[in-house]
């Protein structure tokens, strides 16, 4: 169960570095951007992009 926990970990981390390293600007600007936002909306996005990952990992599984 680990390994399979430290391979999601992994695989996160690659897919976060993509943008930043192929668009340093333009993640940039988007950091900033979202640093603005206020709490509610950080929250807002956070839970969806939660409910987005456990709809594909039921839908995977």
């Amino acid at each position: 169960m680990w390994d399979i926990f430290l391979m999601a970990i992994a695989l996160m981390l690659v897919l976060e570095g993509i943008f930043p390293f192929t668009f340093p600007n333009a993640w940039r600007d988007t950091f900033r951007k979202l640093v603005e936002l206020e709490d509610n909306q950080i929250r807002f996005i956070g839970l969806t992009s939660m409910v987005i990952g456990l709809i594909v990992l039921y839908l995977v599984n």
